[in-house]
């Protein structure tokens, strides 16, 4: 099947950045900060009837089946500097696919009978178990075409959790450019507490003032955001919307030239309306 909305979002080749974290922080112990990114993406297209709609699904569920969103997520390890523990994913019937990744910092030692030095070569699987509290990734996905107005739309959740020094925030714009995200809703967290050698505590190692800090600039060229930030709760929101598109890279399956230029119009239309029910979070 022929794919389509071939685009890169920020047209850049490498999407990793860095997060700087505060200066001359020194930590007494392990750096037990847990920082979690969440993404709701969005993809949204024009399918007309059951055939197409139902081509579509097929289609998403090709592109993003659990061996490709596998990939993704361990690339998404390399990029943040983590190391895969443990992966579990699954392609589910009649749609969608889920995959979840255990991740460390750094190797684990755990203890075993067999390896008296603590130098296991395969992780125990309570230790595994025991470390889903620290770092995971997960993404599941959500694929749907409903044929009363020939829209479709995929939902893919994206959760990016780490505990210690490596920061999700490395990921960031990979996943949006690993998504071909039409609208991006995201959200970044830093829970619990760390200690310098004094004694002080830090509920956060770097500085953040918003998301976008660490979108590239390219970004607001093609996409409407919008804030909603708790400072002192270190709870940021960011909204993402695609601000136009050319209608032809958004009608899948019949051929957008076998289409009248005033319904071409209409089209666009109810897509823009689509886009926007789902950034506003309500009905127009």
């Amino acid at each position: 099947m022929v794919k389509y909305k071939e685009r890169n979002i920020f047209r850049v080749k490498d999407t990793r950045i860095d997060v700087k974290p505060i200066k001359k922080l020194k930590l007494y112990g392990f750096n037990n900060l847990t920082k979690t990114l969440s993404f709701n993406m969005y993809d949204v297209c024009y399918a007309k009837g059951t055939k197409y709609g139902g081509d579509y699904i097929k289609y998403i569920d090709e592109e993003y089946n659990a061996a490709r969103l596998t990939k993704i997520l361990k690339e998404v390890s390399s990029i943040i500097g983590a190391k895969v523990l443990n992966i579990a994913q699954q392609d589910y019937d009649p749609q969608g696919a889920s995959v979840t990744m255990l991740i460390s910092e750094q190797h684990m030692q755990v203890e075993h009978p067999d390896f008296p030095d603590g130098q296991a070569e395969n992780l125990h699987s309570e230790a595994v178990v025991g470390h889903l509290d620290k770092s995971h990734i997960t993404v599941h996905t959500y694929p749907e075409s409903h044929p009363h107005n020939n829209i479709s739309t995929f939902r893919a959740d994206i959760d990016v959790s780490t505990c210690g020094i490596i920061s999700p925030l490395k990921a960031l714009n990979y996943l949006l450019d690993a998504f071909y995200s039409d609208i991006a809703v995201i959200d970044y967290r830093v829970r619990g507490f760390t200690r310098d050698v004094g004694g002080r505590k830090y509920f956060i190692d770097h500085k953040i003032n918003s998301i976008q800090n660490y979108l590239y600039k390219e970004v607001d060229k093609d996409y409407q955001l919008i804030d909603t930030n708790v400072y002192q709760e270190n709870l940021f929101h960011t909204k993402m919307m695609l601000k136009d598109f050319s209608i032809d890279d958004y009608i899948f399956g019949s051929g957008p030239k076998k289409l009248r230029t005033r319904d071409k119009v209409n089209i666009k239309k109810m897509l823009h309306k689509e886009m926007a029910e789902i950034f506003f979070r309500e009905n127009i």
